[in-house]
């Protein structure tokens, strides 16, 4: 595995890559306050069966983290010029809570590029989520962020993280990661962008953005659910949902993980993972069956959307 960066509109975008370049490109996208090291312990394993891509986004990790837009929609076209600026047209896209979200907004706006979407945890799929991840999209939360994540709160949890990793029963590995992600808002920009993109996916009653009425058009693009079924951020019941919506879907439910099951389950993520590569064929997406898709469920006159939803996804 190796770790780069290039620079895409004047901001530094940092990745990890590791396979073999002629093989088919598969992009890990990440969540909300984690960054491309989430998928270290799986990407060996991945990286035999497909070249793996896994950015920063900006704002996260060590991309650049300036004043910018940070929706579903600006994370998508920010991933398109990546893939265009390194020679890739079409990719299996996996994204992770936050990433999942981005992976549908991805396989939305630019239908034809993607061929099989892999769903980890996601958001997008419903309003539930956690009320810590609700009580930061208050009124002032950015004003209180500095105070309970600043430096000496990182420093104290790295400590107690030490600590922890000397006794014989360790935190499971997504608990760690949720106090990393944590520990990263002790920095200024850092915060800012976590607060700006969580502020567009999520609000006070629960995730704001959905991707449900969108799914139709994933039909024929073989598609991967995996949840933990321990989760606590995003019910599983999600997963469960979008499996019926979501035309010829599969699920994996890991019972023994949380809201990180690539890391609480490195080994059977990633066997499921090269199991669903293998046993697929991308569909034939283009325009055309877009459009007809478009205009068969207009014909059969469904509501128009609720304001906000314009975007395919969330959280």
């Amino acid at each position: 595995m190796r770790q780069t960066e290039i620079t895409l509109h004047g901001h530094r975008v940092a990745y990890r890559v590791a396979g073999d370049p002629g093989l088919p490109v598969l992009l890990l996208i990440h969540g909300i306050t984690s960054s491309s090291a989430t998928w270290d312990p799986v990407i060996p394993a991945l990286s035999e069966h497909a070249h793996v891509i896994a950015p920063d986004l900006l704002g996260h990790g060590d991309s650049d983290k300036p004043r910018a837009d940070y929706s579903l929609g600006s994370f998508a076209s920010g991933l398109r010029d990546l893939l265009e600026h390194l020679g890739h047209d079409r990719v299996t896209i996996a994204g992770h809570s936050l990433g999942g979200g981005v992976a549908m907004q991805f396989a939305y706006q630019f239908y034809e590029h993607c061929e099989r979407l892999i769903l980890v945890s996601s958001g997008g799929l419903g309003r539930e989520v956690s009320w810590a991840l609700r009580a930061a999209t208050f009124p002032g939360a950015e004003f209180v962020l500095p105070v309970i994540a600043n430096t000496h709160v990182r420093d104290a949890g790295t400590a107690a993280g030490r600590l922890l990793s000397r006794l014989p029963m360790r935190p499971r590995p997504s608990v760690t990661e949720v106090a990393r992600g944590y520990a990263s808002l002790a920095d200024s920009p850092a915060r800012d962008a976590f607060v700006k993109t969580l502020r567009s996916v999520v609000e006070p009653g629960g995730q704001r953005v959905d991707a449900s009425d969108r799914l139709y058009l994933a039909a024929g693009r073989p598609t991967l659910i995996v949840w933990g079924a321990l989760d606590t951020v995003i019910p599983v019941a999600h997963a469960y949902t979008a499996h019926q919506v979501i035309p010829g879907s599969e699920l994996e439910v890991f019972e023994q993980s949380r809201h990180f099951p690539h890391m609480d389950e490195p080994a059977r993520f990633s066997r499921v993972v090269r199991r669903f590569l293998e046993s697929t064929e991308p569909a034939p997406l283009n325009r055309a069956l877009l459009r007809e898709r478009l205009a068969g469920r207009a014909a059969l006159g469904q509501p128009e959307p609720e304001p906000g939803a314009a975007q395919a996804a969330g959280a």
